[in-house]
């Protein structure tokens, strides 16, 4: 079957998923967004519009906008959801689920994949990873900023039949011009991106680089969830710690921020604070590794989180 006959569903409609969507859709004539409520009514009469410093303005038409219980069969799955809703989605969409279908789940944390397979059983999960500034406004456009979006694709220790399916997703990802790398180890480049992530404080990154002893503290977060990492067994060098930190000291933008910080900037009720702070120092416990800073830095985010 050509890709342009494939289904594709994307279900998470925020920024990344919205971004995920708006670019499949534009070059796939069989795209399901999955939405609900004002957002799902805005993309049906509007079309998803995508503001991106790096792709330009898109407006993008699904051929269906419906909720997760009414998506059906798909070829292909991309799974942009909060950690917490995880679980609520895949009970949603196991029985549409066959031995062909993949699951993309481009979504942050470093077992979403791992819990997709626990929780549904069937089909290939493809874990992925992706590098983005995106987020969803009011009106229910998605703005992508700064001139990159890419994904990091693959399985780790992939079999003949995986390794097909991960060409497969390399094929849908080039048909619609969504940038991509095939990585050997992708548990490696999962938990590099997520050691970037662990380092949470409520400042832009340019907030952060202009205080000597947060920057410090920065990198000695990072450092303390990459030791849980190694402790795991994941294969981090000292250059692949290194350089997350060369990138937060000299490469990222000053306004970047993670979704986390935006979560507790708006004060949502949910948040995926124990998709970082809350696994790294909970993992710790468990392996045995000492990790003081990250602990008290959980703790004031916890108490933070119990007054939204």
């Amino acid at each position: 079957m050509k890709a342009e006959e494939k289904r594709i569903a994307v279900i998470g409609i925020g920024g990344v998923g919205g971004y995920v969507a708006g670019m499949l859709a534009k070059a796939y004539p069989h795209v399901t967004m999955v939405a609900r409520g004002a957002r799902a009514e805005s993309i049906r009469e509007n079309g998803l519009v995508l503001h991106s410093d790096y792709k330009g303005e898109i407006i993008a038409r699904p051929e269906r906008v419906v909720t997760v219980r009414d998506m059906g069969q798909q070829d292909y799955i991309f799974i942009c959801v909060k950690n917490y809703s995880l679980a609520e989605v895949c009970e949603s969409i196991r029985d549409m689920v066959t031995d062909d279908t993949v699951i993309i789940p481009v979504m942050n944390g470093v077992d979403p994949g791992e819990n997709i397979r626990a929780l549904i059983g069937k089909g290939t999960v493809v874990d992925s990873l992706i590098y983005t500034v995106a987020f969803a406004n009011e009106d229910f456009s998605i703005s992508q900023q700064d001139t990159f979006t890419w994904l990091c694709i693959g399985i780790k220790n992939a079999d003949e039949k995986q390794r097909e399916k991960v060409a497969e997703v390399a094929k849908i990802l080039k048909g619609a011009d969504i940038d991509y790398k095939d990585e050997g180890d992708i548990e490696v480049e999962i938990w590099r991106k997520y050691i970037l992530n662990c380092a949470f404080y409520d400042n832009t990154i340019g907030e952060l680089r202009s205080d000597q002893v947060k920057a410090q503290q920065y990198e000695s977060l990072v450092w303390e969830a990459a030791s849980v990492g190694r402790a795991k067994g994941v294969a981090l060098t000292d250059e692949h710690i290194n350089e997350v930190i060369h990138k937060f000291r000299y490469v990222h933008a000053d306004n970047a921020t993670s979704s986390l910080q935006r979560d507790f900037r708006i004060r949502r009720k949910q948040t995926e604070l124990e998709t970082f702070s809350g696994y790294i120092v909970k993992e710790a416990k468990r392996l045995g590794v000492s990790i003081p800073l990250s602990e008290k830095i959980y703790q004031g985010l916890m108490e933070i989180a119990e007054k939204f």
